[in-house]
């Protein structure tokens, strides 16, 4: 499932929304990535996170099914937020479900890893008295 908003999400609700629909499941590794109140040594007021959303649900899905060919996942949660994020708010949640731990956790990160270097999100970093568009990292 994936999903690109603006709101805030509770991570508790949202895997168990999955995790009912699967008696199998043995394993769930989830990550859940949050505005830090420092970066680059500067103090860190908000950000905004701008999306190109179409290509955002077509880069999803093909890291996902990338992350099925690899490993035996059973289902993937991706919840990427947008617009303005103020110090401490959940940025994004990626929580990989299978029979078993070593292809949730391995795949979580890989998933992860994607979406930190490559996902189509542009953000924009808020300090004091400015402001720095920042490049894509892992």
């Amino acid at each position: 499932m994936i999903k690109i908003q603006k709101e805030d999400f509770n991570s508790e609700e949202e895997i168990n929304k999955i995790k009912i629909l699967y008696p199998n499941l043995g394993a769930i590794t989830s990550f859940t990535g949050y505005v830090r109140n420092k970066n680059n040594n500067k103090k860190v007021e908000s950000i905004h996170l701008e999306v190109y959303e179409a290509m955002a649900y077509k880069q999803f899905e093909k890291i996902i099914n990338k992350a099925n060919l690899k490993w035996d996942l059973i289902d993937c949660l991706i919840i990427h937020r947008y617009g303005k994020l103020n110090v401490n708010s959940k940025i994004v949640l990626v929580s990989c479900f299978s029979a078993h731990r070593k292809d949730s956790f391995e795949s979580c990160n890989f998933i992860m890893d994607y979406l930190k270097k490559d996902a189509p999100f542009w953000k924009n970093e808020f300090y004091s008295k400015k402001n720095k568009w920042l490049a894509n990292s892992n």
